[in-house]
């Protein structure tokens, strides 16, 4: 499976990049024809820092005081936070919180009585992995604001041309740079019909072959 895969590059910056593989893969959600691998951007120092920066070069002019993290990557929101406080921009100097709400099974976010204060009254960052069809990304506003937050901002690596609005969207690379990339629902998907068996089940922690 993997000799398939290859490079996607952010366009501003070709240190941040993410691997796709071509195929049949099952998410929780739905059926897709490309693996989208952030293994290098979660987990590689220079490839999380290269990712923040653009990030933080983005939102410069979007005063944040706490940065919320899904689908692992949080080494990524804390150098955003690092890349903001030692800014010329409105964050400049400013003591940034880094979080890791749960999430439900049911794509709720939940926020324990000791991280609420971090966000209640607070000007959030939203930052996601992968936010195709904007559904994880406006799932997660909606918590936001029930639990007191003001969001100000969503940042994906890899996302779709959905719009949120009143809220910017930061996407480093697009859905349009694969451009036969497809997402099918759960009993519609014609790679099922075809009786092309599935290459592996993906979730935010990465892959696993069947």
């Amino acid at each position: 499976m993997e000799t398939r895969a290859f490079d996607l590059f952010a366009k501003r910056n070709r240190s941040v990049s993410i691997r796709v593989i071509p195929g049949h893969f099952a998410t929780q959600h739905s059926h897709v024809n490309y693996c989208v691998d952030m293994t290098r951007v979660k987990t590689e120092m220079v490839a999380a820092r290269s990712a923040a920066r653009l990030f933080a070069e983005s939102f410069s002019n979007v005063a944040v005081d706490t940065i919320i993290t899904l689908e692992r990557t949080k080494m990524v929101g804390g150098f955003i936070a690092a890349e903001f406080a030692s800014s010329t921009g409105l964050n400049m100097n400013q003591d940034i919180a880094v979080i890791s709400p749960e999430i439900t099974a049911d794509e709720k976010l939940i926020l324990r009585d000791n991280l609420i204060p971090y966000v209640k009254n607070r000007r959030v960052l939203l930052l996601v992995a992968t936010a195709t069809t904007g559904l994880t990304a406006v799932n997660a506003i909606r918590g936001i604001r029930y639990y007191g937050g003001d969001p100000v901002g969503v940042a994906t690596v890899f996302g779709g041309k959905f719009e949120i609005p009143g809220i910017p969207v930061v996407r480093l690379v697009g859905v349009e740079d694969l451009t036969d990339y497809q997402s099918y629902r759960l009993g519609e998907c014609p790679l099922c019909k075809e009786g092309v068996k599935i290459d592996a089940l993906i979730n935010s922690y990465g892959y696993s072959k069947m």
